[in-house]
């Protein structure tokens, strides 16, 4: 099947995968942008499964503090390499998981460390469970997940702080 260069192009722009992947994706899909967008977060899924048993000891600490000073976060995310640390897609997401703590106050990186007894809800207390501030349609962890298939590397988050001016 030919698939013009402009929908691979598209594709491409919505999604971050590569080229080939894009054009693999659309082959697939009989040239429905959609179908190849859902294939491609598959592929991405399958991508993190198998990175997920990696070490991830490299990375960041990344700082965000709101307008005026009052509320700020810090995070650690972590990779495989300090080669794809420095890169400005990873830097980005850091930067963007710090501001998602900032705003919206989550208690527990996963909802494995919630305990057992806990009254709360998973989804507003677990940061890789929480809707992502910049696209309500997707959650923390599949952000992560699509930042795993790009870069090719395992991606955790270590752990997290929010800090409150005037609160302990």
């Amino acid at each position: 099947m030919k698939i013009p260069v402009v929908k691979v192009k598209e594709l491409r722009e919505q999604s971050g995968a590569g080229v080939m992947d894009c054009r693999k994706a659309l082959v697939e899909a009989a040239g429905d942008t959609d179908k190849a967008l859902q294939i491609l977060r598959e592929e991405g899924l399958l991508l993190a499964k198998k990175k997920a048993g990696r070490s991830a000891t490299e990375g960041m600490i990344e700082a965000y503090i709101h307008c005026g000073g009052h509320i700020g976060a810090m995070i650690e995310v972590n990779c495989e390499t300090d080669f794809v640390a420095r890169t400005e897609e990873f830097k980005g997401l850091a930067h963007n998981l710090a501001m998602q703590v900032a705003a919206m106050n989550p208690q527990f990186i996963s909802e494995d460390e919630v305990p057992e007894k806990a009254d709360i809800e998973p989804q507003a207390a677990c940061l890789l469970l929480q809707p992502y501030i910049k696209d309500n349609s997707k959650t923390v962890q599949d952000i992560i997940i699509e930042t795993i298939a790009r870069l090719g590397e395992n991606i955790k988050v270590g752990r997290f702080a929010k800090f409150e001016l005037g609160r302990d």
